[in-house]
């Protein structure tokens, strides 16, 4: 599985809708199991970003499909980035010269 990490920002559409957050990340939560994600946690963050969501997924195709599916939602702005484990980092640094 592949590591993700998803920073948000509420639209002014979320913020109208915040007291039904709790559901609607529930239901997010069965739609990334439906496409084998697992999400790890969410967490919600002062400063820049609204909320922190971290995420394993199967591949950067099931990830891009969630993250835009989301989108489409209007509810909140992202930027995704990948993550590797440690595992997947000593395995790029073991082959540095």
């Amino acid at each position: 599985m592949a590591g993700y990490i998803v920073l948000g920002k509420y639209t002014e559409e979320g913020l109208q809708n915040l007291k039904d957050m709790p559901e609607i990340i529930a239901k997010h939560r069965a739609n990334c199991e439906k496409q084998g994600i697992r999400l790890i946690g969410t967490w919600y963050t002062f400063g820049e970003y609204d909320f922190c969501s971290i995420y394993d997924a199967p591949d950067d195709l099931a990830m891009a499909e969630r993250v835009l599916d989301t989108a489409q939602g209007g509810l909140a702005k992202t930027t995704t980035v990948r993550a590797l484990s440690e595992e997947e980092f000593a395995q790029v640094v073991e082959k540095l010269p």
